[in-house]
């Protein structure tokens, strides 16, 4: 029988005030008989709304319908057909924007919990499975993908599976780009990152880090080494900041750098000797996922309040929605419509204080969203000694540096074309390299178009 229930089944999740002071994940998955329960809310509709919605057009009620039946593994073979990192995009992916936000259910109650599915599938197959993954037969094509994060590694997927040799080019000690040292362990556990890195590697994709292309290789000599195409999905990691005085003071942060100590330099684990501040009292400034993930962070390190400083109001905010609810539940404390103008530091040049000024919403800006405009005499200070800035970020100028005639617009993002191609004959980029900072689904959704036109491109030689 079709379960005609306006509201989806529950996430299990940790006690708030637990996980505020453990790594663990948060949320704790569905069980079987939650899964299919909730599977048989889908109105399998023939026009399938929710595929449309999706970056990497996942056959949504296909997989659901398994998940009714209880054929969990077919289940989880009908989203790899298009997603080759379900346990991922089941985690992290903002479904309420995206597939569940053109679900008929959510007419009249709430869609159907796409993503609890897809994750749920995902970790039946990663605990139940025992079947080895299958290494395409090579087609004596080589291609280079310069990045592992979600861009990278879809496009590499994809290539695999049509024979080509594929090499990773990664910059870090590790792959996964951001989903390593952007994401927290408690919302993405890096075990889960790791197999389906495994399992990449399994189908042939060669992964070389500590390679920084532009510096150890430039994309010339890439192709010099018989690669004939080169995707560079190398992210947005450059930090920016507000250029206001104080920045320089020690116990400033930019997210990045923050992020990157506790979750791929473990600073969170005593059995790494990873430098990370002792703090009290931190303001994280910034409205978006980023900001949400350094806030909860910075909570588990021990900080007894931690504050987001936003200059919109919480309805601009562009966090997720169940990223704002999980840091209000964890005791982040709001501070919304307040921008800072200073940082203020001790005789140390330690920092002990932000100056902030209240802020009220004109008219819309270039991005739709109404523009904050300073409250004359709203000046106060809020006394805390960490500061971190999750403003945004920008792509590294190293790459579009030292590749001539390679195009870039005036944020310093590779210009492409429908097909993910630059101004380079056999050259690709996709990712936040080319968007600037979004999410990992549309990364993916990149990787796979910048797949089938390198393809398109090699064949066409």
């Amino acid at each position: 029988m079709p379960n005609m229930s306006l509201s989806k089944i529950p996430m299990p999740e940790q006690d708030p005030n637990i996980r505020n002071a453990n790594f663990t994940e948060v949320t704790l998955g569905y069980t079987a008989e939650m899964a299919q329960e909730e599977a048989k809310r889908c109105l399998n509709c023939k026009h399938k709304p929710c595929v449309d919605g999706c970056p990497v057009n996942v056959r949504i009620p296909e997989f659901i319908q398994k998940v009714v039946d209880g054929d969990f593994e077919a289940a989880y073979q009908i989203i790899l057909s298009t997603n080759c990192l379900p346990a991922v995009c089941g985690r992290v992916c903002p479904q309420e924007n995206q597939c569940e936000a053109k679900c008929v259910r959510a007419i009249k109650g709430e869609s159907v919990a796409i993503g609890r599915l897809e994750r749920f599938v995902a970790d039946y197959h990663m605990q139940n499975s025992v079947a080895p993954v299958d290494k395409p037969v090579t087609n004596g094509h080589k291609v280079a993908v310069i990045g592992s994060g979600p861009a990278g590694l879809s496009c590499a997927g994809d290539l695999a599976g049509r024979g080509y040799e594929v090499t990773i080019f990664e910059a870090f000690h590790k792959a996964g780009g951001v989903l390593v040292y952007g994401i927290p362990e408690f919302r993405l556990p890096k075990a889960i990152v790791q197999t389906e890195i495994d399992n990449l590697k399994a189908q042939g994709v060669e992964i070389m880090t500590n390679m920084v292309i532009g510096k150890v290789l430039s994309i010339d000599e890439l192709f010099d080494m018989g690669f004939e195409s080169v995707f560079i999905s190398s992210g947005a990691g450059l930090p920016s900041f507000m250029n206001i005085p104080g920045e320089s003071l020690i116990g400033v942060y930019s997210a990045n750098e923050f992020l990157t100590r506790s979750n791929l330099m473990k600073a969170f684990d005593n059995q790494y000797d990873t430098p990370i501040r002792n703090s009290k009292r931190v303001a994280v400034i910034g409205g978006g996922n980023v900001a949400m993930d350094a806030a909860r962070t910075a909570k588990r390190l021990g900080a007894e309040e931690v504050y987001i400083v936003y200059r919109r109001s919480e309805h601009e905010m562009p966090a997720r929605l169940e990223e704002v609810h999980h840091a209000k539940d964890e005791g982040i404390i709001f501070m919304n419509l307040c921008a800072p103008t200073m940082i203020a530091g001790n005789d140390d040049g330690q920092v002990c204080s932000i100056e902030l000024v209240e802020m009220e919403l004109g008219e819309p800006d270039e991005s739709g969203r109404r523009r904050p405009i300073v409250k004359i005499g709203s000046e106060n200070r809020l006394e805390v000694d960490t500061v971190v800035m999750a403003i945004g970020t920008s792509p590294n100028p190293l790459i579009r540096s030292t590749t001539k005639g390679l195009e870039t617009n005036k944020r310093g993002c590779f210009v492409v074309d429908d097909k993910m191609a630059t101004s380079i004959p056999g050259v690709f980029a996709g990712g936040d390299a080319v968007t600037g900072a979004a999410t990992v689904i549309l990364a993916m959704g990149a990787g796979k178009i910048a797949a089938q036109s390198i393809d398109e491109y090699i064949k066409g030689r």
